[in-house]
């Protein structure tokens, strides 16, 4: 992998559902300082942007509340109906703050299950998108089509770290590279053999793309990672642990 790598912003125009949006990714790239996609860049892409397009999204004024979710909104303020959405996303509510459910989801801690009202159509929230790692493989496969050169891509969301101010990014899907590279085995800088340090590859260029990305009216939801010198190959998924083996996990077992 190479020690130094460049990372374009790809602005588009507004998304909407049952947009095509590998042909906008494309149009946007040639318009981009990237001057269009070339053999084994990395595409970040915003959930957001994604669920919107794949019509994944949740419209507030069919949203009922039951009697559970009144009284979860009015314990955090929060709209009810919100609060029955992110029921409806979540395998179980933790806890919360003001404002935020900690909910847990596919075995992984989520505020508010992955639902975000920011940059969601008006009237609307946006969840996860139903199926990140397939959309990955559906864009890079579109894009080789297309404009005949293999890309990695990466599904990005972005998320907040317990005792941290604010958001980094990270990978939700991915398509083309691996979602981690295992560096056990290799020596520190005191020869010591390291036993079980694994870099996130995936967690880390979605945080690289946010920073050119932005949270709010930029848009830009999608970044051109260049450089990076890891041939794209057929790898998919995100590797995860379970919930049993993960340190922060256990401090929530009941025993």
């Amino acid at each position: 992998m190479n020690s130094s790598f460049t990372t374009f912003g790809v602005r588009t125009p507004l998304i909407a559902e049952a947009d095509d949006l590998a042909g906008i990714l494309i149009e946007s790239a040639n318009r981009s300082d990237a001057g269009g996609f070339l053999e084994d860049d990395i595409l970040v892409l915003a959930e957001t942007a994604l669920a919107t397009a794949e019509g994944n999204v949740i419209r507030l004024d069919s949203v009922i509340p039951n009697e559970e979710s009144e009284d979860l909104a009015l314990k955090y303020g929060m709209d009810p109906r919100v609060v029955e959405a992110i029921r409806r996303e979540s395998d179980a509510i933790v806890g919360g703050i003001p404002g935020f459910l900690l909910c847990m989801k596919h075995g992984t801690l989520l505020p508010n299950a992955g639902i975000d009202a920011s940059n969601a159509p008006p009237g609307c929230v946006v969840p996860l998108p139903s199926d990140p790692d397939g959309s990955a493989l559906f864009l890079k496969k579109e894009i080789l089509h297309r404009c005949n050169v293999r890309i990695g891509v990466i599904i990005a969301d972005s998320r907040t770290h317990a005792m941290r101010v604010g958001c980094s990014g990270v990978a939700i899907g991915c398509a083309g590279i691996p979602s981690v590279l295992d560096a056990r085995g290799r020596s520190d800088l005191y020869g010591r053999k390291l036993e079980v340090t694994r870099q996130a590859l995936v967690d880390n260029l979605a945080s690289a793309a946010e920073v050119v990305m932005g949270e709010a009216d930029e848009c830009t939801p999608a970044a051109i990672i260049r450089g990076l010198g890891i041939p794209v190959g057929d790898q998919q998924g995100i590797e995860v642990i379970d919930a049993k083996d993960c340190l922060f996990m256990g401090l929530l077992r009941k025993d």
